[in-house]
């Protein structure tokens, strides 16, 4: 653990784990942890084939790995990032112009 982490308390399944975590990236680790317990619950709701909670933790690890793969997949979007990129250009031109 750096020394500019710190460790949170993230209740998964209600069980609790420790992470090391900057400070500033507190918020995003319990939003992230409630996405998870949520969605391990949502599975362990779907019936007795699913048990444990190693079992319930992979299935959503598969379904996480899944939805990142579909949103790899999709073309970029064409209007922000150009955006962006001609604002950056226009400020560039501006403050190398004599």
């Amino acid at each position: 653990m750096s020394h500019d982490s710190k460790r949170v308390t993230v209740r998964i399944l209600d069980k609790e784990y420790q992470v090391a975590c900057r400070a500033d990236e507190k918020e995003a680790l319990l939003t992230a942890a409630q996405e998870l317990d949520q969605r391990m619950r949502q599975v362990r709701n779907t019936g007795p084939n699913v048990l444990g909670a190693d079992r319930i933790a992979v299935m959503v690890a598969l379904n996480l790995c899944h939805e990142l793969q579909q949103e790899r997949r999709k073309p970029p979007s064409s209007g922000a990032p150009q955006e962006v990129l001609e604002r950056l250009a226009a400020k560039l031109d501006q403050a190398l112009s004599p």
